[in-house]
C-alpha cells in the first residue's frame, strides 16, 4: 500500500511521509542530552561543580572532626544535604560516562524496524552504524577485520589470536574452562602444576591463559619438545616456554695436556670465531697450563648486639683457633661435602659480619654453605643469647655483585692460567706481533681499566666466555658478576720472539650437580666436557676442572681479541661475522 511503511511482521501500520531531517534523525537515533531541561554543556558544567564542591566541603568537614575528635558517624543537617547532592552528582557523572554505552544498548534503533521496497538504502546504512560499533571483545587481535556488509546481522565475532601456533593441538571443553577461571582471576597461575599433576599441560594453559589477557601473542616462543617436569620445584616457576639459544663449539681448546671442545651459549657472531682462534693459537704453541689457588664458597650472615664491645667479643671467639673445632662440627653436620675451611668477620659499629668459607663438592654450593651458616647461628644463640640475626645475608660474601673481597678473598674457585705463544704463531694465527700486544694490554687491560676504577675488570672480555659456557652448562647466569673477575698479564719472552700471556680469575662459581645442570640439553654440554654429575673418584673434582676450563677458554678469548684490536681487524671481523644479511623471522617461520 502506497503512503505506508511496513514492519518485518506482517502487521501494517500508517504513517505519515518523512522528510530529509525525520530520516536522519530516525537513523542516528534520539541523543540522551534530549532528555535534559537545560542544554548538555550546562548541565555537565553545574553537576561537575556541586560533586567537587561537595567533595571540597565533606573533606574539610571531616579533618575538622578528626582535630576535635569527634566520631565522624555524628552527622549535621549541613552533612545529610552534602552527602545527598555528592550521591546524585555522582550517579550523573556515572551516566554521563556511560552515555555511549547506554546510547547504544537503549536509544539506537533496531536495524529491522521498517521494511518497504524503496528502504534498501536506509537498512544498509544502519548496518554501517552497527558495524562502526563493534568492538572486539576479548580478543588478542584488538582489531576486528572488516565485515562485510549485509542485509542479515552478522554474528558475534568470534576471539583470535594474531599468529597464534597450534598449541596444543586440543583444547578440550575442561581445558577451556580453566584458562577461562585463570583469565577471571579465579584460579591462580601458580597453582596449576598442582591442580592438574601434568606440568606440560599447566604451561599450555598457562600460556594460552596469559596471551588472552595481554592480547600479545607468544607464537615465537617455543613450548613443545621441552621437560618441564625436569624444573618443577627447582629450576624455573609459571614456565610458559623456552628461549632457543644457538650453541657453538670453540676448540679443541689444548689445556693441561687433555683437549677440550668448549660449548658457548651465544647470540653475539664472531664470539665463539674468536675463541676458536684463539684456541688454534694455544694448541700450536703446545698448550696452556693452570693452577687451582683456592676452592671455597662463603656466605656470610649479619648480627646485631646492644654495643659495639659485645660483638667483638664475638669477633674474637670465631677467629680464635681453638673454638675452630666445634664450631666446624656444627657446620659439617649439614652435608657430606660441606666442610668448613675459616671464619673472617667484619665489624660495623653494632654490627658483626661473619664470612663463612667452606669446600662444597661438585656442587656450586650456595644453598649447602647457607644451611651449614644457619646451624652455626644455632649453636652460637646458646652462648650468645643477645645476638640478634639480621639476615642469612650480609652482602660480604659477596654473591652476584662486583666486590673487593672477591676480588682479594677469591670466592668459588680461585685459578691461574697461562701459556707461551710462539712468536710465528702471534704473526701467522695472531696477524699481529708480540710487542703491540704487550704494549696493549698495558694501556688497556691495566691502565684504562685503573683509569675507569675498574673493580676485577683488568680484562678485554672475560664475561663474554664465562656467560657463554654458565648459560650452555647450566650454571648461574646472575654468577658471572663476580665469575669474570679476572686480570689479563701479557710480557715478552726469548728476547721479545714469545708471549707470555695469563689470567687469573680469583672468583669462578661453578658446579657440575644441581640446579640447571641438571636440565637434558645442559647436562649433554657438561658431558662434553667430561664433568656431567659428581666426580666419582674424587669430591669436587669435576668442578674444579670445569673452572679451569672456564679460565683457559677466557685466555684463549683474551688472546684473540687483543690480536684484533692490535692488529685493527675488530670492526671488519664484526662486520663479516656479527651483521646476517638473512630475515631471520623468514627462516624460523
Amino acid at each position: 500500500m502506497e503512503g505506508t511503511r511496513r514492519r518485518s511482521t506482517t502487521t501494517t501500520k500508517p504513517f505519515r511521509k518523512l522528510t530529509d531531517h525525520d530520516e536522519s534523525s530516525a537513523l542516528t537515533g534520539p541523543k540522551a542530552s534530549d532528555a535534559l531541561p537545560l542544554p548538555l554543556y550546562i548541565t555537565n558544567a553545574l553537576f561537575f561543580t556541586v560533586f567537587f564542591s561537595v567533595v571540597y566541603f565533606l573533606l574539610t568537614r571531616w579533618r575538622e572532626k578528626i582535630r576535635n575528635s569527634t566520631p565522624l558517624h555524628l552527622v549535621t543537617l549541613s552533612d545529610i544535604v552534602a552527602i545527598f547532592a555528592f550521591v546524585a552528582s555522582f550517579i550523573y557523572m556515572l551516566g554521563f560516562f556511560g552515555i555511549d554505552f547506554v546510547q547504544s544498548l537503549i536509544l539506537r534503533p533496531s536495524p529491522d524496524v521498517w521494511a518497504a521496497e524503496d528502504d534498501d538504502e536506509d537498512e544498509e546504512d544502519l548496518l554501517k552504524e552497527d558495524a562502526r560499533k563493534v568492538r572486539c571483545g576479548q580478543a588478542l587481535d584488538c582489531t576486528a577485520p572488516p565485515q562485510k556488509l549485509a542485509v542479515v546481522p552478522s554474528p558475534p565475532l568470534k576471539p583470535k589470536v594474531v599468529d597464534e601456533i597450534p598449541f596444543p593441538t586440543t583444547l578440550n571443553e575442561e581445558d577451556e574452562e580453566i584458562i577461562n577461571s585463570v583469565v577471571a582471576g579465579k584460579t591462580p597461575s601458580y597453582s596449576l602444576e598442582s591442580k592438574l599433576g601434568d606440568c606440560k599441560r599447566a604451561a599450555a594453559i598457562r600460556r594460552e591463559a596469559l596471551q588472552r589477557i595481554t592480547c600479545k601473542s607468544l607464537s615465537g616462543l617455543p613450548l613443545e619438545g621441552f621437560d618441564y617436569e625436569s624444573i618443577l620445584g627447582q629450576c624455573c616457576e609459571m614456565p610458559v616456554g623456552y628461549v632457543q639459544i644457538p650453541v657453538g663449539i670453540a676448540g679443541p681448546l689444548l689445556l693441561d695436556d687433555k683437549e677440550y671442545s668448549v660449548p658457548m651459549a651465544t647470540t653475539e657472531g664472531c664470539l665463539v670465531a674468536s675463541t676458536n682462534r684463539g684456541c688454534k693459537a694455544i694448541h700450536l704453541s703446545g698448550g696452556a697450563t693452570s693452577v687451582l689457588l683456592r676452592d671455597a664458597m662463603t656466605r656470610a650472615p649479619v648480627v646485631r648486639f646492644g654495643t659495639a664491645k659485645r660483638a667483638a667479643q664475638l669477633k674474637f671467639y670465631l677467629e680464635d683457633p681453638a673454638n675452630f673445632e666445634v664450631v666446624s662440627t656444627a657446620f659439617n653436620k649439614s652435608s657430606r661435602f660441606g666442610r668448613l675451611q675459616n671464619i673472617k668477620c667484619a665489624l660495623a659499629g653494632k654490627n658483626l659480619y661473619m664470612r663463612f668459607s667452606c669446600s662444597t663438592g661438585d656442587a656450586m654450593g650456595m644453598n649447602m654453605v647457607s644451611k651449614g651458616v644457619q646451624n652455626v647461628l644455632d649453636f652460637l644463640q646458646k652462648d650468645f643469647p643477645d645476638m640478634d640475626v639480621l639476615g642469612i645475608s650480609g652482602n660480604y660474601c659477596s654473591d652476584k655483585k662486583p666486590s673487593a673481597v672477591n676480588w682479594i678473598e677469591g670466592r668459588g674457585k680461585s685459578v691461574v692460567c697461562e701459556a707461551i705463544i710462539k712468536g710465528d704463531v702471534v704473526r701467522k694465527v695472531l696477524k699481529t706481533n708480540v710487542g703491540a700486544l704487550v704494549e696493549l694490554n698495558m694501556l688497556k687491560n691495566l691502565t684504562g681499566s685503573a683509569m675507569a676504577g675498574a673493580l676485577g675488570g683488568f680484562n678485554a672480555q672475560a664475561s663474554n666466555i664465562v656467560s657463554a659456557i654458565y648459560i650452555a652448562t647450566g650454571q648461574d647466569p646472575a654468577q658471572n658478576v663476580e665469575s669474570s673477575h679476572c686480570i689479563t698479564m701479557m710480557e715478552p719472552l726469548n728476547g721479545g720472539e714469545d708471549l707470555h700471556v695469563s689470567v687469573t680469575m680469583p672468583s669462578i662459581e661453578v658446579g657440575t650437580v644441581g640446579g640447571g645442570t641438571q636440565l637434558a640439553s645442559q647436562s649433554a654440554c657438561l658431558n662434553l666436557l667430561g664433568v656431567k654429575g659428581a666426580s666419582k673418584e674424587t669430591p669436587g673434582a669435576n668442578a674444579r676442572l670445569l673452572a679451569s676450563i672456564v679460565a683457559g677458554s677466557v685466555l684463549a678469548a683474551e688472546l684473540s681479541l687483543m690480536s684484533a684490536i692490535a692488529a685493527g681487524q675488530l670492526v671488519s671481523s664484526h662486520m663479516k661475522f656479527n651483521r646476517s644479511k638473512k630475515d631471520v623471522s623468514k627462516v624460523s617461520s
